[in-house]
């Protein structure tokens, strides 16, 4: 399978991280979709969490989520 050219720089993605913090906004999460798309995600970061949930099932089970 040949291996396609990236839809991005990391120039690209550099300069709105940039100019983002620039603007006194503060970054949640960046996200790149397959197009190349890059969206910032403002507001506060958030605990890293693998790509796991972090509810409990005791929280699920009793509707505590």
């Amino acid at each position: 399978m040949a291996k396609r050219p990236s839809t991005f720089l990391q120039r690209d993605v550099t300069r709105a991280l940039k100019a983002t913090v620039a603007a006194g906004i503060e970054v949640a999460q960046l996200q790149i979709d397959k197009n190349g798309n890059i969206v910032i995600v403002v507001g506060k970061p958030q605990a890293e969490t693998n790509g796991h949930d972090n509810t409990s099932w005791d929280e699920v089970l009793h509707g505590n989520y």
